[in-house]
């Protein structure tokens, strides 16, 4: 691809992207919505978090696409630090501090 269309392409994809959430936010954010659709939009983190998160344990750029231990004890402790404490904030801690200390461990 030349440069023109790079920036052509990343100019549309903020058009569509800008157009998307207008459609949302700007048309209905003035109107209270209904109790159902609330209560779904709640479990929208949940929904996307692990999938941005499962690529960068199972296959990361930095094993060269090869899960390793001490990302995988890291989501691990995560996943226990939040179920256990029920904060998303000691969870994150807890799983940057295993995921160090794993990765100082093992090299």
């Amino acid at each position: 691809m030349t440069t023109a269309e790079v920036w052509l392409l990343i100019a549309l994809l903020g058009v569509g992207t800008f157009a998307i959430r207008l459609s949302f936010l700007g048309l209905i954010g003035g109107r209270e919505l209904p109790p159902w659709v609330l209560r779904l939009l709640r479990y929208t983190p949940v929904a996307v978090i692990p999938g941005m998160v499962a690529p960068l344990v199972l296959w990361p750029d930095a094993t060269g696409g090869e899960p390793d231990p001490a990302r995988l004890a890291a989501a691990g402790a995560t996943l226990l630090a939040g179920l256990w404490t029920k904060n998303v904030l000691i969870a994150i801690g807890t799983g940057a501090a295993v995921l160090y200390a794993g990765i100082w461990l093992t090299g």
